[in-house]
């Protein structure tokens, strides 16, 4: 009974232990913004993947914004519609003052190549009014993005699309020079609210 209890919630659990795994990480850097320099958490490696209209599109091609990025997949049943909503939220925030695709970039890349084609990839994305002069839904490779996902934005990506997915909920705030600088837990919606992370994000594009 215990092994099929386990076999059934092993994605939940999973998910459990990713979440614990950052805590402490996230609660020490999410919310430090403005009391310091944020520090450099590594460099993000260069891509290149495929966007909406079948476009290849690098990590050089934003160089010199500050950038949001996100690893999703469309047919998400809970925090990545959630998380998108946000970022929808305060891509509004960033119209507002002029800064989208201007000094700020969103990038959301899908970790589901077999179901998100182009396709269902923009119809996605257009249910969050994104604006694609400076919101970039890609896609690649499944291997590729969780290489990527792992080595460069600490995202753990695990199952498959029979058994779902497990993934970290987590945003990260790349700098003009392709360096990670903080990691933000998309499920603290009390903290990392959208005018949070348009504040964290402009502040972050004025950095010299």
């Amino acid at each position: 009974m215990h092994l099929l209890l386990i076999k059934k919630y092993k994605w939940t659990w999973l998910m459990l232990l990713l979440a614990l795994a950052m805590a402490g990480y996230l609660a020490a850097n999410s919310l430090d913004f403005g009391k310091e320099k944020l520090p450099m958490i590594g460099q993000v490696q260069n891509f290149s993947l495929q966007n909406v209209d079948g476009q290849t599109v690098t990590l050089a091609d934003t160089e010199g914004k500050a950038r949001l990025v996100y690893f999703f997949f469309t047919q998400c049943p809970d925090v990545c519609p959630i998380t998108t909503f946000t970022l929808s939220q305060t891509q509004d925030l960033l119209m507002k003052s002029g800064e989208f695709g201007k000094d700020v970039a969103f990038i959301s890349i899908s970790f589901d190549p077999e179901n998100d084609t182009p396709e269902a990839i923009k119809t996605f994305a257009d249910r969050f009014h994104a604006n694609y002069d400076g919101w970039y839904f890609l896609r690649g490779e499944q291997e590729q993005i969780r290489k990527l996902a792992a080595d460069s934005f600490k995202v753990l990506i695990a199952g498959n699309k029979k058994d779902n997915f497990a993934h970290a909920n987590l945003i990260g705030l790349v700098d003009r020079k392709n360096n990670l600088r903080a990691l933000y837990n998309a499920g603290d919606t009390e903290n990392i609210t959208p005018e949070y992370l348009a504040d964290v994000v402009t502040q972050l594009a004025k950095e010299k």
